[in-house]
């Protein structure tokens, strides 16, 4: 298990580009299971849950070639399903949560998949009921093996065409639902259906191999299913989580930073958000440019002057992603602010390692948090911490990187996890700190 070594407090200067984004990587890799054609996908981010996503995909028989950074060709011509049934698959998927989405476009194209309960960031309650039950209306039929925890999933017919309205708006569980419909006879209504961005991309990739979906972007999508798919070529959106870490750690450490290509258009509320903690964000072109907050920042009050209230939705609400991030922002704001984790009931214990840095910070349920910020005026304390989860502990390196002195940051593989050669692209803006 390895550790970041961050020497705090000190200004950092130049332009970053955010790398791919990884939740729409995980699916739209997963979607190349749908065709024999080749598929080629740009912007894939070199992480450790992309890298293990394909080595399970190169596994099942899926060719996989890389064509230059960040870029690779699919193809799933020969796919080798006995691979599902082994030890080896039971202990790859176990490690990664987005593993379940490969459940959809396997069942839609080969009428079986199987699935051991994925892991991934252990954030509480993530529960896949919104996957297999919109299965089965596609006349799936569900199986759960108690012994080893396997889920698997047959059709012995073709799946067809079924109106559902998801109990959630589930990422992943739409996405797989997608991926099982475009491949089904009839037509498939999806009510209530995420539309994030990517989501939104997803369903553009699917559309270029073939794929009638209508809806695009909307809670109500309708898929006519198709008898086949062909090949086609992708490019992923910049990650806007991490272009929301990058604005947070220009804010904390009062430096003037430049986020290079963030797709402005697909940034939903995550400007205005940061804004009404008194960030200061300028547009030019498709960058942002965060200036240096010599003075700090100050919160926004409502109209009323009743405190201010951060919390999370689906899209188009705020991302449950960047909780974290404006959590460890507010330390240092001018004035207080009340976080709400609506969505993951574990996402706020790390905030008593913010306190054990010196943040003002009450927690008051699982799922809220009221912190006091410092205005600058007394600076975070440096410490030994753990990263718990991917957001997490991007907040808590923000945390150190704001604060004097040298700190210590273990189980940084769970920041590998999302988040491209972060120590090299910290260091090229002057960010002092070592993997160790």
């Amino acid at each position: 298990m390895s550790s970041l070594r961050v020497r705090g407090g000190v200004k950092l200067s130049g332009e970053i580009t955010p790398q791919g984004a990884k939740n729409e990587a995980l699916q739209v890799i997963c979607a190349t299971l749908l065709s024999d054609d080749d598929i080629v996908i740009s912007n894939i981010p070199d992480i450790i849950d992309v890298v293990k996503l394909i080595d399970i995909l190169k596994s099942l028989g899926v060719k996989v070639n890389k064509l230059e950074k960040g870029k690779y060709s699919f193809n799933s011509k020969k796919i080798d399903l006995k691979y599902l049934q082994s030890k080896d698959f039971i202990n790859d998927v176990k490690k990664l949560r987005g593993s379940i989405m490969l459940v959809g476009p396997l069942l839609a194209r080969f009428g079986i998949a199987s699935i051991p309960r994925p892991g991934g960031d252990k954030i509480g309650r993530r529960r896949l009921d919104t996957h297999f039950t919109n299965l089965e209306k596609l006349g799936a039929k569900l199986d759960y093996n108690s012994e080893n925890k396997m889920y698997s999933v047959t059709s012995r017919d073709s799946l067809k065409g079924a109106n559902m309205l998801l109990d959630e708006a589930s990422v992943t569980g739409t996405a797989n639902i997608i991926m099982a419909s475009v491949l089904a006879k009839g037509l498939t209504t999806i009510y209530n259906a995420a539309c994030e961005p990517y989501i939104q991309q997803l369903c553009i990739l699917l559309n270029k191999m073939g794929a009638d979906i209508q809806g695009i972007g909307s809670n109500l999508l309708k898929i006519n299913g198709v008898s086949s798919l062909s090949g086609a070529d992708h490019k992923i959106l910049p990650d806007m989580i991490e272009i929301g870490s990058w604005i947070g750690l220009a804010a904390m450490t009062r430096s003037k930073l430049k986020i290079k290509n963030v797709s402005w258009d697909n940034l939903g509320q995550i400007p205005d958000v940061f804004r009404k903690l008194g960030i200061k964000i300028d547009r030019e072109g498709d960058d942002i440019l965060i200036p240096e907050h010599s003075n700090g920042y100050s919160v926004s009050s409502y109209i009323d002057g009743s405190i201010l209230t951060i919390s999370d939705a689906p899209w188009p609400g705020f991302s449950p992603d960047l909780i974290s991030i404006i959590l460890v922002v507010a330390t240092q704001a001018n004035g207080s602010i009340l976080i709400h984790q609506k969505m993951f009931e574990s996402r706020l214990f790390f905030v008593d390692k913010l306190i054990d840095m010196g943040a003002k910070i009450i927690l008051c349920d699982p799922h809220r948090a009221s912190v006091i910020g410092h205005n600058f005026k007394s600076s975070l304390k440096p410490t030994i911490m753990t990263s718990p989860d991917i957001r997490a502990g991007i907040a808590l390196l923000i945390a150190a990187l704001s604060a004097s002195g040298e700190s210590i940051i273990q189980n940084v593989e769970q920041i590998d996890r999302g988040y491209e050669n972060i120590v090299e692209r910290l260091k090229s803006i002057g960010a002092d700190i070592d993997r160790v």
